[in-house]
């Protein structure tokens, strides 16, 4: 095939109109989905109402929010991610985190702007009347939405601060993130956050709108530079691919979620304005989905060879489309929910996000296995996880290397268990109890872990990953390596820091103020979850995991770290046992918990749960570090023979001391050139 000679510079005058018809597209379709939805449509009887200039522009700001936050995301996803270098960033990752820092101040500016309408339409008072410094204060001190779009500004302004600045990979990743953190206020505030379910409801926003800015960030700065034929535009677009196919599944499951939870039928869909902008969005989602199989079937093939007009008109066209996308979700924004008019929440509904549950009766295991609640992170998380080990163990099997079904059978089992432990009926009464919810923390901290730990899925990523060529940009294996062997996860990972972390901050979440505070909110909630299995995974990662690190403790050190930790893990037991004061007493208060007579004896049971909880899995660990120890010191010993036999007759001192020496330098090689022959 010929190669296009069309130069970058004559495509690029015309980049400044597509991006500016973007986003007046996307203005254009928030106006029409906000009058279409009855969005301006606001009358309270005995109220005056916020004028015209709230109506428009509430709507048409939330639209500039938007766009700016995705080209923040879009911008620092090039610099970190789709063209990446070395430790300091090169000329042309520079001039994007320009970009990045403009898009970045443009946020802050308009989330600013969306704070002051935001108050003037909750208030229903011109925006004249409440623009002032005092009244915003106490809006954003007091109210939910004030600190989203406050959080926002906040983010938006440092990460336009310090990316004018910063010429390292380091900094620019820790702006991701932070763009990424960004994003969520929104999620915890509206619609989601007001509906029933409302925990499922604001996890599968967030999943929305990660996967949109990602997607949609993603493909404009992708489209950028390949119009100016940047260098390393083709890996860009190939790096871009495979990202973009996980944000639409991201999309589309955010997008599912928020669905179920505002129509309870599928017909439901069709008997309401919101219904019919809901559909809209999805036949974007769609189109959207076939043009990205379109460009992975026909276009990128053909960059091989350098013919980009075909990929640069399409994804023109993929980006109108999706300009049009976010202006409907905007104007969803302001449309009156189905379940809008319907009977408002009780307080208890409104503080767990479902009904009180029963009490648990004379047969109390039944109703925590047979009432489930779907949690929208661990259902994904989890089936994300199960899909991609199995793809790893399916690539080895196919070029003939052998995996351990013991490890693939421990992997899906810990997954099995973590959806057991989040989504079953020990997830909604333990939020009720706090004998259930220690059974909860308990199964994440020390029963999950062991099984995941056993599955080596960092092992099996290391083997499966291709590596990336000499003088290419690290791939996804050299970045997990990378990791593994950081300065970070070898702190975290010393026995000491991991044994403080595990035992240390259960004594930080129960006896201070924190346990109250992260049972408020489902976010809290959801955190304090997560980090239950993070250190719980970090402890017996070090105790008895198989996957390579910065430092492997010795087996007698290991033993030794877990003796020393278990009784502290005892400790904790009997003080919630023989406590006087009742933990987390603010949020138990404002339950109305039916069959909870005493709450001093529910907390009794808590500790009792905690102290039999915990001597199993302790001596499950204990004989799997046995076991691991009697094999390493099998393998040792075939090492020694073999060094022996290949010794053709010379002295068997000699040998074994030669070997000994060569064991010694291998010790001193990094890990990571271990890791297939400990494996």
């Amino acid at each position: 095939m010929a190669t296009e000679t069309t130069s970058g510079a004559g495509r690029l005058p015309r980049l400044p109109f597509l991006l500016a018809g973007a986003v007046g597209l996307a203005v254009v379709v928030t106006a029409l989905a906000v009058w279409a939805g009855g969005g301006t449509a606001v009358e309270i009887p005995g109220i005056p109402d916020a004028g015209a200039l709230t109506a428009w522009g509430l709507p048409v700001t939330r639209t500039v929010v938007d766009a700016a936050a995705v080209a923040t995301v879009g911008a620092l996803l090039l610099v970190v991610v789709l063209l990446p270098g070395g430790k300091k960033l090169g000329r042309t990752q520079l001039r994007y985190l320009n970009w990045a820092a403009a898009a970045a101040a443009l946020w802050a500016v308009a989330s600013a702007a969306a704070l002051v309408f935001t108050l003037s339409d909750l208030f229903a008072q011109p925006v004249g009347e409440v623009a002032s410094p005092a009244v915003v204060a106490d809006f954003v001190a007091t109210d939910a939405q004030g600190r989203s779009y406050a959080l926002m500004a906040a983010a938006a302004g440092v990460i336009a601060t310090v990316c004018v600045g910063i010429g390292t990979a380091r900094w620019a990743r820790s702006a991701l993130v932070l763009a990424v953190a960004g994003l969520l206020p929104p999620a915890f505030t509206g619609h989601s956050s007001a509906a029933g379910n409302h925990d499922a409801a604001v996890t599968g926003l967030a999943l929305h709108l990660v996967g949109v800015a990602v997607w949609v960030g993603g493909l404009v700065f992708v489209l950028i530079v390949a119009a100016r034929r940047e260098e390393r535009a083709a890996d860009a677009v190939r790096r871009f691919s495979p990202l973009a196919a996980w944000a639409l599944l991201a999309v589309a499951a955010g997008g599912i979620v928020n669905a179920a939870v505002r129509f309870p039928s599928p017909g439901d869909v069709f008997d309401s304005r919101y219904g019919l902008l809901v559909l809209a969005k999805a036949v974007a989602l769609a189109v959207l989905g076939g043009i990205g199989w379109w460009h992975r079937r026909r276009t990128l093939p053909l960059l091989k060879d350098g013919r980009w007009r075909g990929f640069v008109r399409l994804a023109a066209g993929e980006l109108l489309l999706m300009a049009t996308a976010v202006g409907l979700a905007v104007g969803l924004s302001r449309t009156p929910a189905p379940d809008a008019d319907g009977a408002p929440l009780s307080p208890t509904e409104e503080l767990l996000g479902f009904a009180m549950p029963p009490p648990l009766g004379d047969f109390p295991w039944t109703p925590l296995f047979t009432r489930w609640h779907f949690d929208p992170l661990f259902a994904f998380g989890t089936a994300a996880a199960a899909l991609l080990y199995l793809a790893g163990v399916r690539k080895l099997r196919a070029r003939g290397d052998k995996w351990p079904v013991g490890r693939t059978v421990s992997w899906l089992l810990g997954l099995a268990v973590t959806v057991l432990a989040t989504m079953s009926g020990l997830a909604v009464y333990g939020k009720v109890l706090f004998s259930v919810h220690m059974g909860q923390h308990m199964i994440l901290a020390m029963t999950v872990p062991i099984l995941l730990v056993l599955g080596g899925p960092a092992t099996l990523a290391l083997r499966a990953l291709p590596a990336a060529p000499k003088g290419e940009p690290d791939g996804p294996r050299e970045m997990l390596m990378k990791l593994l062997h950081s300065r970070y996860v070898k702190v975290v990972s010393h026995p000491v820091v991991a044994g403080l972390l595990f035992i240390g901050s259960a004594f930080v979440v129960y006896y201070t103020s924190l346990f109250e505070t992260l049972m408020r909110s489902h976010l809290g909630h959801m955190v304090m979850l997560v980090h239950f299995l993070a250190v719980g995974l970090l402890f017996f990662w070090v105790v008895i995991g198989i996957d390579p690190g910065p430092r492997r403790p010795p087996h007698l050190g290991r033993l030794f770290v877990l003796i020393l930790t278990m009784p502290f893990h005892s400790w904790f037991s009997i003080s919630l046992m023989s406590s006087t004061a009742l933990i987390g007493e603010g949020w138990w208060s404002l339950l109305e918990r039916p069959g909870v007579e005493f709450a001093m004896d529910d907390q009794y049971d808590a500790g009792a749960i905690a102290w039999a909880t915990g001597d199993i899995p302790v001596l499950i660990t204990t004989i799997i570090l046995a076991v691991q120890w009697v094999r390493s010191d099998q393998r040792e010993a075939r090492r020694v023979d073999r060094q022996i036999d290949r010794a053709d007759g010379k002295d068997p001192l000699a040998a074994y001391n030669a070997y000994l020496a060569s064991l010694h330098a291998r010790d001193r090689r990094p890990a990571d050139s271990r890791t297939t022959e400990e494996s």
